[in-house]
């Protein structure tokens, strides 16, 4: 019989995946929620916010797409299959500092709509890669 890892040494085992897990469940997000027949955002505002991320860049900031973080943490409750999970530790967000002032500027409205779509990705990738770790962590049990 296999025995299992203490959870110390599981979360180190699985740290070293989660760049790749994170990588694939950002694109799985994007397909999920802005392709297809009901994305999150119109086409022209998505757009309008890939295009703001271009800008952010340029002007030497990190944009927001590929700038959401991810951790593994510990804590759960004892009566779970696992006390590990995935959370979200930086959901990228447009705000007025990050964005050009004037005509080429966004209005609130259409700010907000693009931070809550921002955080449901965000939250959706967190999902996807909370999948992968339970799946690492069911084979590593057997």
């Amino acid at each position: 019989m296999a025995e299992f890892p203490d959870e110390r040494q599981l979360v180190l085992r699985a740290r070293s995946q989660l760049e790749q897990w994170t990588n694939s469940a950002r694109t799985q997000a994007y397909s999920d929620l802005f392709e297809g027949d009901a994305p999150l955002l119109p086409p022209e505002e998505l757009q309008q916010l890939d295009a703001l991320d271009s800008v952010m860049e340029r002007n030497g900031g990190d944009g927001v797409w590929g700038t959401d973080q991810y951790g593994i943490h510990t804590g759960g409750t004892k009566s779970s299959d696992s006390s590990i999970g995935i959370v979200c530790v930086y959901h990228p967000q447009i705000t007025k500092d990050s964005v050009l002032q004037g005509d080429d500027g966004i209005d609130d409205e259409t700010e907000e709509r693009f931070n809550a779509a921002l955080w449901q990705y965000s939250e959706r990738v967190a999902t996807l890669i909370e999948e992968r770790l339970d799946e690492f962590i069911r084979q590593t049990q057997s």
